[in-house]
């Protein structure tokens, strides 16, 4: 084989000994988004997290330290603690924020579960703050919206209320026949048994109680009643402590999931067999500006309607304040938030269920919805399309299911038989009623007034790009789709890392655009300044000049 003696190969250096090793942080870029981590965690003020060591036995990682680490993983898409633990060996980025620091996948998980669970909100809240501090958010105008995560839990382990209701009832049915039959032959505490004397209002206490008193004369029963009462003991008493117990979980709840208590079932639009399959999940409400998060919620019910106070009271104890501008979609649009809207001041730029109905023609043109009929404000009555008056009949109280009640008030028209519009006004028996909340009629005209407006229509342009985008960040880009934490705590934690690592992605991402722009701006103010030296000197003999000459001069001149 015949090498050619001019060819020369760069050396080697790894298997030896050095006197002065280089650095790694030489290798990372200036404008590298680890460099961004490292910057914002060390202006963090973490004296909640240093509250938490007591002191004393072997050394801690710095939690400074582990924050960094675990942050700049969920900036990767890097969730398992063991990847992180790898990376931290392997990964110079990682070497270099972490310090060479190697914890090892207990210490990065127990640091995740123990330490920054219940004081992630807080860490959450000092980034944004110190991110409207530099100018990227004003914490002004919000675009609030939700999604639904699916939780870590076993879809089939489900308990359901309404059939938890149906089997503590027919289980207190049962008991009730039972003690009946019992207390029939003989009397507990000398006390005569009424015959409606029933089992229904009996919680399980009573129940121990009353067994209890039928065991001081268990020899007076006979042997099919002396079984009964073993079975009320050993059966039927567990069962309706079951039932009680699942009924406390749930609440006001529909449905829970027993390997994640805290888990709702929702309807999932992201199933797999795209027929929306009913899985346990949490509601995940946000808020952004800029498509970065300023707020986030979690939230055991499916419907968005009852989750925008709450999640507006975490904003305000999070910042002092609550936003000038609220703009959100039709899922939002109650009375009890418009009012809450109202009272604080905030511009809402919230959808009504039937706003866009409304602007369609066809809505327009109906002249039998309740809405299209005229309405005499001083004498308080409707006019229906056959020029009927429909006279006000009383008022009734509505409660929500957040407790707010509302009031509405009932028209019925006199006389509808024989009228020939009545099989297109409707299909009910008697004359037509109609009910109508004139408070919500207002706060919808006046949501309507604003969506319509040219500041309501840029607002409405923009929140399809503001929330939804990050949403589809978060779930498709980085496949978060599924939580690994279990109950709210843990999934508030998750979604917090979560949250956090998509705001510093946007930090390095207008960093690292501020510094394209500057560059492109300092060589366009130095062309400028030398592009009229070179047509100069083209211009005087152009026939002197070629293209290699034209560039042989622009060195010059920049050298």
């Amino acid at each position: 084989m015949n090498v050619k003696s001019n060819i020369r190969f760069k050396t080697v250096t790894s298997q030896q000994a050095v006197l002065f090793p280089s650095n790694i942080g030489d290798k990372i870029e200036a404008n590298h988004p680890v460099r961004i981590v490292n910057q914002i965690v060390d202006s963090l003020r973490i004296d909640d997290i240093f509250s938490s060591y007591k002191g004393g036995g072997t050394s801690s990682y710095h939690p400074k330290v582990m924050i960094k680490i675990l942050f700049y993983s969920y900036l990767n898409n890097i969730y398992s603690c063991r990847k992180i633990a790898r990376q931290l060996k392997e990964n110079i980025y990682y070497m270099w924020i972490s310090g060479n620091s190697t914890p090892d996948f207990r210490t990065i998980n127990n640091f995740r579960s123990k330490r920054l669970k219940g004081r992630i909100q807080d860490l959450f809240a000092e980034l944004v703050r110190i991110m409207s501090e530099m100018g990227y958010v004003s914490l002004d105008r919000q675009y609030v919206d939700g999604t639904k995560i699916e939780a870590s839990s076993n879809k089939y382990t489900f308990v359901w209320k309404k059939a938890t209701e149906k089997y503590k009832q027919k289980l207190e049915d049962k008991l009730d026949s039972i003690l009946k039959d019992i207390e029939h032959n003989i009397e507990v505490d000398n006390e005569p048994q009424s015959e409606d004397a029933g089992f229904k209002s009996i919680d399980s206490k009573v129940l121990e109680e009353k067994i209890e008193k039928i065991n001081e004369k268990y020899s007076q029963l006979s042997k099919q009643q002396q079984k009964a009462v073993t079975d009320l003991k050993d059966k039927h008493l567990p069962r309706l402590k079951k039932y009680e117990k699942q009924l406390d979980i749930l609440e006001d709840r529909n449905s829970y999931s027993k390997t994640d208590v805290d888990a709702t079932f929702m309807r999932m639009k992201e199933d797999h067999m795209m027929n929306g399959q009913l899985k346990p999940a949490y509601n995940v409400q946000i808020s952004t500006e800029n498509q970065i998060i300023t707020n986030y919620s979690i939230h055991q019910r499916p419907g968005d309607t009852a989750t925008l106070i709450p999640h507006l009271s975490q904003f305000y104890r999070h910042y002092g304040k609550l936003p000038g501008t609220l703009v959100a979609d039709a899922g939002y649009g109650s009375e009890h938030n418009y009012k809450y809207a109202e009272q604080y001041d905030i511009e809402a730029f919230v959808k009504y269920n039937y706003f866009h109905k409304e602007q369609k023609r066809k809505f327009k043109n109906n002249p039998f919805y309740p809405s299209n009929l005229f309405y005499n404000v001083e004498k308080d009555y409707l006019v229906c399309p056959m020029g009927q008056i429909m006279n006000f009949i009383g008022n009734r109280q509505r409660k929500s299911d957040l407790g707010y009640m509302s009031q509405v008030s009932l028209y019925q028209a006199k006389n509808c038989e024989g009228c020939p519009l009545r099989s297109q006004c409707h299909k009910g028996v008697g004359n037509r009623k109609i009910e109508l909340n004139h408070k919500m009629i207002k706060y919808r005209k006046e949501a309507k007034d604003r969506l319509l407006s040219e500041e309501g229509l840029y607002h409405r342009s923009m929140r399809p790009i503001e929330p939804e985008a990050v949403f589809g960040q978060i779930k498709f880009n980085n496949k978060f789709n599924r939580f690994t934490y279990r109950g709210l705590g843990g999934v508030d934690l998750e979604f917090g890392l979560i949250a956090i690592s998509h705001n510093l992605k946007k930090i390095a991402k207008i960093v690292s655009n501020s510094l394209k722009n500057n560059c492109f701006q300092q060589f366009f103010a130095f062309f400028q300044q030398i592009l009229p030296k070179i047509f100069a000197r083209f211009s005087q003999n152009r026939k002197k000049y070629n293209t290699t000459k034209i560039v042989n001069i622009y060195r010059k001149i920049a050298a």
